[in-house]
């Protein structure tokens, strides 16, 4: 076993192969690069907000900084007011998780112990949305937020939109199912039998037992949030409710480019310290998504 995990996912009778191990090895590198593909761009961001004008536009460029300028990543964070747009994303996300859990925990709750007659037709429906690209619906539903249906408001320049959008998550949905399905019937029953509502069972029994997947989406959707641009580009309009994300695309034309570095290590940063303190969680989500896929 210990050699299996060493080797990866060949073991130690095929890397004694020489065109196995040959194989191995070409992979691992290409891995490597691809890695490097990967995660030289936010680095190369990062690294350049830390230099001074002169080294910024120098040419040829410099890979690791001969300057630190520390004090302009502060003067850009007071200028540019990037601690209002934090708090509008913040609210944004927050927000965004309360309806994602409540919601799509209830579809979920619905489709796995509840399956009423007709439910798997259409859950099958839900999980066929799944394959539809999110951008075909986008036009439509920005329509209806201009005037929305019966009650004639307008919804731009709101939230409301984007928490709208993570009430309902087909992959969400699917996720919080097949957890729910491993929940013992028998658990729910005993409840029953001791007077339990239906929605009872749902706050007392099966949340308690959810921490783990609700913990898991919580951070998966506040990462999506963060970095989502299309739909609260198109729907935040008053710089006011601007996130970090639209803020920065909409100001680029007036920020310099080493200012434009910075704010876009500000935009980096959260994800980032994010994925370093809760990589557990996003790991077990990134499995639980590919699990769902095959």
């Amino acid at each position: 076993m210990k050699t299996k995990e060493a080797f990866g996912i060949i073991g130690n009778i095929e890397y004694r192969s020489p065109w196995v191990r040959v194989l191995y090895w070409c992979m691992f590198i290409l891995m490597i690069v691809l890695a490097a593909v990967c995660i030289l761009p936010p680095v190369w961001i990062m690294v350049s907000s830390l230099k001074d004008i002169k080294e910024f536009y120098a040419i040829p460029p410099t890979l690791i900084p001969r300057s630190f300028n520390v004090g302009k990543l502060w003067e850009t964070w007071q200028e540019f007011n990037f601690f209002s747009y934090y708090l509008n994303t913040a609210y944004l996300a927050v927000g965004s998780v309360l309806f994602c859990l409540t919601f799509n925990g209830l579809a979920g709750y619905f489709f796995s112990k509840l399956k009423p007659r007709g439910s798997a037709l259409l859950f099958a429906l839900i999980v066929w949305t799944m394959m539809v690209p999110n951008t075909v619906g986008m036009v439509p539903l920005f329509k209806n937020l201009i005037d929305f249906p019966l009650l004639h408001l307008n919804l731009t320049n709101t939230y409301w939109p984007m928490w709208f959008m993570a009430a309902v998550n087909p992959v969400v949905i699917l996720i919080f199912k097949n957890f729910f399905d491993t929940i013992p019937l028998a658990l729910l029953e005993a409840a029953k039998i001791d007077g339990a509502s239906t929605i009872g069972i749902f706050i007392r029994i099966i949340l308690p037992l959810s921490g783990p997947v609700m913990a898991t989406i919580t951070i998966l959707t506040m990462n999506s949030v963060w970095q989502d641009f299309f739909w609260p580009f198109m729907v935040l309009k008053d710089k006011s409710t601007w996130s970090v994300i639209v803020a920065i695309y909409n100001l680029k034309a007036t920020l310099p480019q080493d200012i434009q570095f910075i704010a876009l290590t500000f935009a980096i940063l959260p994800p980032i310290i994010l994925f370093v303190f809760f990589q557990k969680y996003i790991m077990n989500g990134q499995s639980m998504g590919g699990s769902i896929k095959e």
